[in-house]
C-alpha cells in the first residue's frame, strides 16, 4: 500500500497496533506522528524509530487535542488505538472500574474525533474490540459497541469528505498486557486460544494491517473490520 507525502497521525503510537502501523506507513511513504500520554515511553519510541516524528500529550482531553490541532497542518488519516480491557460482570465490578473503562473507550475516542474534525482529510479509523461476553467484560462490551454506534453515525455525518471505520481485534499480546509477567502472558494467550476457532491469538502485524487497509481503501467507510479469529462466531 502506498502512502507516499500522506500525514498520518496515530494516538497511542509507540507500542502495540500503533507502533505497528506507524513502521509500516512510514515504510509506504507517508509523514507519521504519534501521540503518546506517557513522555518517558515516547522518548525511548522515538529515539529507535528515525523518521516518525512524535508528541506527547493527553489524548482525552479537548482542551490539549484543540491546541496541538491547531498548531499542526492538517492530516490526511487519523488512527486512535485509545482504550483498554477490563474483566468481571455488571454485578461482581467496581461501578468506578465499569465507567472508567466505558469512558477511556467511548468517550475518549469521541472527544478525539471532535477535536479531529476540520483536521483529517481523508479517514479516520478507530479501535473497538471483539471476544468476550457482558458477564465477565461489562464494561468493554458497553465501550466496544458505543464506539460501532459511533463509527457508523460519524460515517454518515462526515460523508462524503471523511471516512470513518474500526478495527475489531481480539486479545493479542500488546502493551496493554505489559503489567504482566511472561509466564502470565504465554498462560493467557493458551488459555485464550482455546476460544478461537483459528486455534490461537493474532499477531500484532496482522491486526495493523487492517487500520492500513481501512486508510487505503477509499470506499470503504462505516465498518467495523474484525480481525478476531473467528472468537464471535
Amino acid at each position: 500500500m502506498a502512502f507516499k507525502n500522506q500525514r498520518i497521525l496515530i494516538i497511542g503510537g509507540t507500542s502495540g497496533f500503533g507502533a505497528s502501523v506507524a513502521n509500516s506507513a512510514l515504510k509506504a511513504g507517508a509523514h507519521v506522528h504519534v501521540i503518546g500520554h506517557d513522555a518517558i515511553r515516547l522518548h525511548k519510541f522515538l529515539m529507535t524509530h528515525p523518521g516518525i516524528a512524535g508528541s506527547s500529550l493527553d489524548a482525552s482531553d479537548p482542551e490539549a487535542l484543540d491546541d496541538y490541532f491547531d498548531r499542526h497542518d492538517d492530516y490526511d488519516h487519523l488512527v486512535s488505538t485509545l482504550g483498554g480491557a477490563m474483566g468481571g460482570g455488571f454485578l461482581d465490578s467496581d461501578i468506578a472500574l465499569i465507567r472508567k473503562t466505558i469512558e477511556d473507550k467511548f468517550f475518549a475516542n469521541l472527544t478525539l474525533a471532535r477535536a479531529a474534525v476540520g483536521h483529517i482529510t481523508q479517514s479516520m479509523t478507530f479501535t473497538s474490540g471483539s471476544g468476550g461476553h457482558p458477564q465477565d467484560a461489562s464494561g468493554a462490551i458497553i465501550g466496544n459497541q458505543a464506539i460501532n454506534t459511533m463509527v457508523k453515525g460519524l460515517a454518515v455525518e462526515l460523508a462524503p469528505r471523511v471516512r470513518v471505520n474500526a478495527v475489531s481485534p481480539t486479545w493479542t499480546q500488546t502493551g496493554l498486557w505489559r503489567g504482566l509477567s511472561e509466564q502470565q502472558l504465554a498462560q493467557q494467550a493458551q488459555a485464550f486460544a482455546k476460544s478461537v476457532p483459528l486455534g490461537r491469538t493474532a499477531t500484532i502485524e496482522e491486526v495493523a494491517s487492517g487500520y492500513l487497509y481501512l486508510m487505503h481503501n477509499q470506499f470503504i467507510t462505516g465498518q467495523i473490520l474484525a480481525i478476531d479469529g473467528g472468537v464471535d462466531l
